[in-house]
């Protein structure tokens, strides 16, 4: 009898353990927010509406929970997506997301997708936003005009704070494939952007405003700037970040518009730039609206073949059409280029041009190794600074300035 009670016991407690287990299991379910499970979403289909039903209820959950888009291949128009919203949320993209690819069926005034307004937010799964970008891209004849015709960005990120987005794909922007704005502590990691080298103002990530960025490991192939640094930002590290083709690594341009916020605390740090119009650039607008850019350090950065590698350019004016005579009022400050090495394609390798109303202060160069691919020795040129130099100098440094090394 007394086993016969022990084994009802077990019996029991056995049964009551997977009752615990399937409760918890339904409950971790109810977390998560499929979009062909629960939505009804289908590959090759249109999905703004179940993706957007799917955020709605995510973002009221009290609890973390995760959006899931499944592997395959779907449509997406414009949407914005956002909070605040009541617990974390992770955004599981595995799919590829295509936009429409006519521009004429979108609002150039919004972006194709936008992220706005959401704490501790996380964009995992290794999906790909594909922007289809060759029809604006043939219509966008910027180069010729100066202008590009308003189009959607891939990605925009606005207003969050606390956010991951890792093992993301970037394909064929229209216009920028991120564009980060109003930000607080926001990662991007192993984050992949791809598109064509010969197609203007496809920047990769451009960041205004933001205070804590970093961007990791991630590979940057583009037609514009790699990764643009706009007014406002702060506390900006790029790490491992691999450029090219592209523009580069710039901060700026700035001095374009009036109240522009300082720029401060940039670091870019063991980058490899191949094959680009420029290298590691600070850029501002003559005749520019009053501004400041401080802090700025490039450090331990491989060049292959780069054109303009080192450059600080106060003249900066693509189209042709600018005030050139009047100088820049943007005071650029504490910049350090240090242990810059590999092979330039022009044969001036380091540009230092600053403002001849506000001179830059405080440059330091150290150890640049940087050969001229063509025939003879690399040159560079500076006005309107006195750099400081240490170790090594090749081109030989600043020939207008009787230099006194530190």
């Amino acid at each position: 009898m007394e086993k016969r009670k022990m084994g009802l016991t077990k019996t029991i407690s056995i049964k009551s353990n997977y009752l615990l287990l399937l409760v918890g299991y339904v409950a971790a379910q109810d977390g998560v927010f499929d979009l062909v499970a629960k939505y009804g979403a289908k590959p090759d289909g249109e999905i703004s509406q179940a993706l957007m039903t799917a955020w709605k209820e995510a973002c009221a959950a009290p609890t973390l929970s995760t959006i899931v888009i499944p592997k395959g291949t779907f449509l997406l128009n414009q949407v914005s997506i956002e909070g605040p919203c009541k617990a974390p949320i992770t955004f599981k993209m595995e799919a590829i997301l295509k936009a429409p690819a006519d521009p004429a069926q979108l609002n150039p005034d919004l972006e194709w997708i936008t992220f706005r307004n959401i704490d501790q937010f996380t964009m995992i799964g290794g999906g790909t936003f594909d922007g289809q970008g060759k029809t604006a891209w043939a219509n966008n004849n910027c180069k010729a005009t100066g202008k590009c015709n308003k189009l959607p960005n891939n990605l925009s990120f606005n207003l969050l704070t606390n956010t991951v987005i890792q093992e993301i794909t970037s394909l064929d922007s229209k216009l920028f494939h991120v564009n980060v704005l109003g930000c607080k502590n926001i990662s991007f990691v192993h984050f992949t952007i791809t598109a064509p080298g010969d197609n203007l103002n496809t920047d990769g990530i451009h960041i205004g405003r933001s205070n804590g960025v970093k961007i990791t490991e991630c590979e940057i192939q583009t037609g514009d700037d790699c990764v643009s640094i706009g007014d406002g930002s702060q506390q900006v590290t790029i790490e491992k970040v691999t450029c090219g083709p592209g523009h580069g690594i710039s901060v700026g341009s700035l001095g374009k518009y009036p109240k522009e916020e300082p720029v401060v605390g940039i670091y870019v740090r063991n980058c490899t730039i191949t094959g680009t119009n420029n290298g590691v650039r600070v850029k501002t607008w003559p005749a520019s609206e009053p501004g400041a850019a401080s802090d700025m350090h490039f450090e331990d950065i491989i060049m292959n073949n780069v054109s303009n590698p080192i450059l600080i350019d106060q003249e900066y004016c693509p189209s042709g059409q600018c005030t050139q005579q009047v100088p820049s009022k943007v005071k650029i400050s504490k910049v350090s280029f240090k242990n810059i090495r590999g092979t330039s394609a022009t044969m001036l390798a380091v540009k230092l041009v600053c403002s001849k109303s506000i001179p830059c202060n405080m440059v330091d160069l150290a150890d640049i190794d940087l050969k001229y691919s063509g025939e003879g020795p690399g040159t560079s040129t500076c006005s309107n600074v006195k750099p400081t130099f240490t170790g090594i100098m090749n081109p030989s440094a600043c020939p207008e300035l009787v230099l006194q090394p530190a």
